[in-house]
């Protein structure tokens, strides 16, 4: 998957975090808070802040550990909360580190790592939430698009 972007939400007054396949038309739409969007667009514009925030802090504790991620994947969705792993690699053993999507997106961006998404949560989101929100829309009502 790739983060195809990030839309306002003007009625929940959150952030959409759009993935998109890379070899499919498969478009999973994520509902994220404020802090994780910003973070996220920040990692997209390659914008670097005066101090790390707290996607950089894990970046930088990574890169200290030697520690190096190797991929993010969105497992499963149960009542509409999505949850991921971040998979690490010391060089000996690979673990992975429960997270919010949005937080494993904002943190793959920043060391360039591939984000899957499993196919059961693919098949959930078959009906599409993302289109039924946008034909309910008007022109008006897209804000901060990124």
């Amino acid at each position: 998957m790739k983060v195809e972007g990030l839309l306002f939400d003007p009625r929940s007054g959150m952030y959409i975090l759009l993935l998109q396949q890379i070899d499919g038309k498969g478009t999973l739409p994520i509902w994220i808070g404020k802090p994780e969007a910003d973070s996220i667009a920040l990692a997209l514009g390659k914008v670097i802040t005066p101090r790390p925030l707290t996607h950089d802090l894990v970046k930088n504790a990574f890169d200290a550990l030697d520690v190096k991620a190797t991929r993010i994947v969105i497992t499963e969705i149960i009542e509409n909360t999505y949850y991921a792993l971040i998979h690490v690699n010391d060089g000996n053993r690979e673990v992975t580190i429960d997270s919010r999507p949005s937080d494993a997106v904002a943190i793959a961006l920043r060391v360039q790592v591939p984000i899957f998404v499993e196919e059961d949560v693919l098949e959930v989101r078959k009906a599409d939430e993302l289109e039924e929100w946008l034909k309910n829309l008007k022109p008006e009502d897209f804000g901060n698009i990124m």
